[in-house]
């Protein structure tokens, strides 16, 4: 893991992918939750038993956007920063879902710095490259572009 001590210390690695996540476990009962948040019910995420009579691979996958929503969870992983007082998502340029995530399956965050530019109130907004992997698999499931702010 990066440790940085300030948000705008992070400009020494724009360019750089700064790491790679732990590995996280997509469970059904992950997705079932992300499904009663959002309201998205739709068979192919929470009907196990059609699942595995009607999806390849024969289990249900977890939602595109949980799967995005899980950006920010395996980021604190690569990198921290000591003193920051606040950060936010700042929202994304380009999200690209490329593959499923089945039920049961562990996945991880790769991501590269591509900026970092100072903002008003002291802070910084960084502009990530983040892909999530699949375990076993050789291409990726999402890719995106992700902005965050950071305070000191």
């Amino acid at each position: 893991m990066i440790e940085v001590e300030r948000p705008t210390d992070l400009a020494q690695f724009v360019g750089q992918e700064i790491g790679v996540s732990d590995w996280f476990t997509v469970d059904q009962a992950i997705i079932d939750k992300f499904a009663e948040a959002t309201g998205d019910h739709q068979w192919i995420h929470v009907d196990v038993e059609r699942a595995k009579r009607e999806m390849p691979g024969g289990k249900t996958i977890a939602h595109g956007y949980l799967t995005l929503s899980l950006v920010p969870r395996l980021a604190a992983t690569i990198y921290r920063v000591k003193r920051r007082s606040r950060g936010l998502n700042y929202g994304s340029n380009r999200v690209r879902f490329t593959g499923q995530v089945p039920a049961g399956s562990r996945i991880r965050l790769r991501q590269k710095i591509k900026s970092v530019e100072p903002v008003e109130g002291g802070g910084v907004r960084i502009t990530s490259e983040s892909a999530m992997e699949v375990e076993g698999s050789s291409r990726p499931v999402l890719i995106a572009e992700t902005i965050s702010m950071q305070y000191e």
